[in-house]
């Protein structure tokens, strides 16, 4: 990744301030967006001059490409920006906040994926990875939204890949099952389905989806350009050099 750029959604915790890390630490210049410009100061601080942290709202395609415009061009985009509010029964939503998962989880990855597309098609190409969910491929109890835009994310990646390979866009989804993250606490706080009564020992760490991003950005993932793929494969854990078990 040395002299690489890379643009990173939802930085400032779980999944995203992994990833962080890891492409900074393996020569990157990292973009990290978020919108708590708190947190981000502070990872910033911590990883050094690798990170340029940048206050962002992905719903808001002004803000996104005003960063891009900023950032120049991207060699990698990583969509990981999401939340998992509002869970609750799809009758007693709030649909204002409804609609905000829908900003940020699928128009906040078409939002992304739109602003860095000129410059990556420029370039000669470029990789667009939009972290997954099970959740994208099967309707999980109280996560209407959730499930939803997920699914909607999944196939924005599909279209992605038909439309753009032949210009050198390597797109690709990662499923990183339960990880170790905010999220997760939130979800095991409503107590409304299953996973949220997953012991935290069941969850991965983040450091794990951060390994499987960065190895996502090279040529020997180029098999799963325009798939999806799951950490929870144990084929893909022996790859990573991940316990699989």
């Amino acid at each position: 990744m040395q002299g690489k750029v890379v643009m990173i959604t939802g930085a400032s915790r779980g999944i995203g301030a992994a990833a962080v890390r890891a492409f900074v630490a393996a020569g990157a210049q990292v973009a990290g967006l978020a919108r708590d410009g708190a947190a981000l100061g502070a990872l910033a601080a911590d990883v050094g001059p690798g990170l340029r942290p940048m206050v962002c709202d992905v719903g808001d395609y002004g803000q996104v490409a005003n960063a891009v415009a900023a950032i120049g061009p991207v060699d990698v985009l990583i969509n990981n920006a999401g939340v998992i509010a509002p869970i609750g029964a799809l009758a007693d939503t709030d649909p204002a906040e409804w609609g905000r998962a829908v900003d940020i989880n699928l128009k906040g990855v078409y939002h992304a994926t739109r602003a860095v597309l000129a410059g990556m098609k420029a370039a000669g190409g470029g990789t667009i990875v939009t972290v997954s969910s099970g959740a994208a491929h099967a309707p999980v109890d109280g996560w209407s939204a959730y499930c939803a835009t997920k699914a909607g994310a999944a196939m924005l990646t599909a279209a992605l890949d038909l439309e753009e390979r032949a210009n050198g866009i390597r797109a690709m989804g990662l499923s990183p099952g339960t990880v170790a993250t905010d999220m997760q606490r939130a979800i095991k706080a409503s107590g409304i389905n299953p996973v949220s009564r997953l012991d935290w020992a069941d969850h991965v760490p983040p450091e794990w989806p951060a390994r499987a991003l960065l190895w996502m950005c090279g040529p020997a993932a180029d098999a799963y350009i325009g798939t999806e793929i799951r950490l929870r494969d144990p084929a893909i854990r022996r790859i990573l050099g991940l316990k699989h078990d």
